[in-house]
C-alpha cells in the first residue's frame, strides 16, 4: 500500500526532492511551501497524488490547518517530514534578537507546531513516522553558526525526548543529519554566500575571509540520491533514532565525539571535586 506525506519546505532543495521521490514511486504527498506555485510542475506531472498547501510553518494556525486539510484529503498520514528551515550566520556579537528570534521561530517552533499538529491523528491511528532534517550542524559547531547551531542543537534534545513520549502509541521518530548536497546548480551551498547574514563586525572580517576559504568544499552529496535513502528509511520498520545523510561530515564528527569524551575524562577530577562529599557515608 501507498504512505501518504506530509513534507514541509517542499519548494526547494532537498524536501523538494524528497517529494518528487515519494510521489514517482506512486506514494501520495501534502507538500507545503510558502507559495504553491513553485508546485506546479508536480501538480501537472502527478494530478490528485500530489495536494499543494500553502503554509508558513511559524503560523501556528496555519500549520494546523494544513495537516488537518491533508488528513482530511487523503484518510490517513504515514511519514511527516519537519525539513522546512534556514541557515542564519553571523559571530554571536554580530546578531541581532530579530536574527535569533526569527532562526529559532522557523527551525525550531515551525518544528514543533508541526509536530503537534499531526500527533492527534497519529495516535488515533496508533502509527506514522516523524523524520526530523536537523543537520550535521546540530552535531557539532563551528564559528560563525550559532544561531543555526543553536536551533539544530536543540532539534536533536527535542526530538529525542519525543521519541520515548511516543514509542508506545506506536510512533517512530528519526533525526535526519544530512551533511552538505548540491542543491544549487549542482554546487554545495556556501552558507557565508546563500544564508542569512548578520549585519557584519569588522573584529570578525578575518574570521570570515579563513572560513570563507573552506565554507562549502566539503564532497557535496546527490540530492537525488538522499531522496532514495529517504523512502528507505521510511520503509524500515525498525528505524534508527538517528542517521547521517552524506559522509562530508563524518570524520569530524568522529573527532568532534573523541575529544569531548576525552575532555570529560581528563577533567574527572575537577567534576569529582565539584560534586562535594554531601551524601557520602549515609550508608555507613
Amino acid at each position: 500500500m501507498s504512505k501518504v506525506w506530509f513534507i514541509t519546505g517542499s519548494s526547494r532543495g532537498l524536501g523538494r526532492h524528497f517529494v518528487r521521490a515519494a510521489l514517482e514511486r506512486g506514494d501520495k504527498v501534502a507538500a507545503t511551501a510558502r507559495d504553491t506555485a513553485s508546485l506546479d510542475d508536480l501538480v501537472a506531472a502527478h494530478g490528485d497524488a500530489v495536494l499543494p498547501l500553502a503554509m508558513d510553518v511559524t503560523d501556528r494556525a496555519a500549520v494546523l490547518a494544513a495537516v488537518q486539510r491533508a488528513k482530511e484529503h487523503f484518510g490517513r498520514l504515514d511519514v511527516v517530514v519537519n525539513n522546512a528551515g534556514y541557515a542564519q550566520v553571523g559571530a554571536v556579537e554580530e546578531l541581532t534578537e530579530q536574527d535569533l528570534r526569527d532562526q529559532m521561530e522557523t527551525n525550531l517552533f515551525g518544528a514543533v507546531w508541526v509536530v503537534q499538529a499531526v500527533l492527534p491523528h497519529l495516535r488515533e491511528q496508533g502509527s506514522g513516522h516523524i523524520i526530523q532534517l536537523s543537520s550535521a550542524a546540530g552535531l557539532i559547531a563551528l564559528p560563525l553558526g550559532g544561531a543555526y547551531h543553536a536551533s539544530k542543537w536543540a532539534l536533536e534534545g527535542l526530538n529525542e525526548a519525543l521519541a520515548g513520549e511516543v514509542a508506545g502509541f506506536g510512533i517512530k521518530v528519526t533525526i535526519v543529519e544530512p551533511g552538505g548536497f548540491a542543491t544549487r546548480d549542482g554546487k554545495n551551498p556556501d552558507p557565508l554566500a546563500n544564508g542569512h547574514l548578520a549585519t557584519p563586525e569588522p573584529a570578525y572580517d578575518g574570521l570570515r575571509q579563513r572560513l570563507g576559504a573552506v565554507a562549502g568544499k566539503q564532497p557535496a552529496g546527490d540530492p537525488a540520491a538522499a531522496a532514495q535513502a529517504l523512502l528507505k528509511l521510511a520503509d524500515t520498520e525498525n528505524p534508527p533514532l538517528r542517521v547521517l545523510f552524506g559522509q562530508g561530515f563524518y570524520p569530524m564528527i568522529q573527532q568532534a565525539y573523541a575529544e569531548r569524551l576525552k575532555m570529560w575524562d581528563d577533567w574527572q577530577d575537577l567534576s569529582a571535586a565539584a560534586h562535594g562529599s554531601h551524601g557520602q557515608g549515609d550508608n555507613a
